[in-house]
């Protein structure tokens, strides 16, 4: 297991992602206001990961809180949660993560004998719940995802949704170490993914790790290796699945997902069930982030484009659904009409054993 986050007694660390792959450093968040940091300048990234660092962050900042009753320890979370909330507005595990730890503080709060310690100590579990929760989810849908794939195989991904972008194991590359772990014969293609290089940087890291053949392709070099007839599957992850199946996930994705489509290539998303928002009817609907035009600019520190020209650079792009084979979740496989199959398996999850 690729140690992403981990809660400690001193804080959260969080392996540093914006140093790989060549430096293994780790960064310890002491203060609900560095989680936030941390998430912002995607030291940790990918939609799980954000999600429960979020949760870990409520934690953290509850722990060191000052308040001295239950309501205004409630309503120091929520202060807290609207810090940690305004880190990356696309991915809805942050906000989903949030909310829970919100209202697993108020039901504390309500329970009888609840105190300011025993709260603070509970959302503390409910933290470390999550984490264990996302990668049982990782190993779940990854089991589902390769029962997908061929014997043998070429799969391209796009950007990094591996261990990296989870609490272990991944989403996308779940399904790819589950399909190698089942006995199939798997080639990672790995987009680069500009402008940061998820792909090249993390996806084909760990990779690495795992002992799985991997090649890092530019982005514009996905439709020749389509055509050269390389590639048996693409699987991506997602940072937020709407309604009616739309898609958001790194910018380049939709690129991808058309150019499957013209060579008749199934186009795989691999999330877990945190990540679809019921409540966004379509990917319209999805705020798209803007990050910082130095990111496209320049490149380790060195600048690569005249100065003051103009820069477009928002972090997702938004895949149609039709486009979308199928949505791999830990509660199954899900295929289209996605409105319909999706509030099905909602239901159908929701009922008790």
């Amino acid at each position: 297991m690729i140690p992403t986050l981990e809660w400690t007694s001193e804080g959260v660390r969080f392996l540093d992602q914006t140093r790989l792959p060549l430096e293994e450093t780790y960064v310890l968040a002491k203060t609900y206001q560095d989680v936030a940091d941390i998430i912002t300048t995607m030291v940790v990234r990918g939609a799980p990961a954000i999600g429960v660092s979020a949760a870990m962050g409520v934690a953290l900042g509850a722990r060191h809180s000052t308040a001295t009753s239950l309501p205004a320890l409630l309503a120091e979370i929520r202060v807290i949660g609207k810090v940690l909330a305004a880190t990356r507005p696309t991915a809805v595990n942050l906000f989903w993560a949030i909310e829970r730890m919100r209202r697993h503080a108020a039901e504390l709060a309500a329970e009888p004998g609840a105190t300011v310690a025993t709260v603070k100590q509970g959302l503390i579990a409910e933290a470390e719940r999550m984490y264990n929760e996302d990668i049982a989810a990782c190993r779940a849908l990854g089991a589902y995802g390769a029962d997908l794939l061929p014997q043998k195989a070429g799969v391209l991904t796009h950007c990094n949704a591996g261990a990296l972008a989870t609490c272990g194991y991944g989403t996308a590359l779940g399904v790819i170490r589950a399909a190698v772990e089942s006995g199939r014969k798997i080639d990672v293609y790995a987009d680069e993914t500009r402008p940061f290089l998820q792909g090249a940087r993390l996806t084909a890291w760990e990779m690495m790790k795992d002992g799985i053949p991997t090649t890092v392709i530019c982005d514009n070099m996905a439709a020749s290796l389509m055509r050269a007839g390389k590639l048996q599957a693409i699987v991506v992850g997602a940072d937020r699945i709407a309604a009616n199946g739309d898609v958001a996930n790194k910018i380049g994705t939709y690129g991808v997902a058309v150019l499957a489509k013209e060579h008749g290539i199934p186009f795989y998303v691999a999330a877990p069930w945190s990540t679809i928002d019921l409540a966004t009817k379509t990917g319209a609907d999805i705020p798209i982030e803007q990050r910082s035009p130095n990111e496209v600019t320049h490149h380790a520190g060195k600048q690569l484009t005249p100065n003051h020209v103009g820069v477009w650079n928002p972090a997702f792009d938004i895949t149609p659904a039709k486009y979308v084979t199928a949505i791999i979740t830990e509660r199954g496989v899900l295929r289209a009409p996605y409105p319909e199959s999706l509030e099905r398996l909602s239901h159908e999850a929701a009922v008790p054993a």
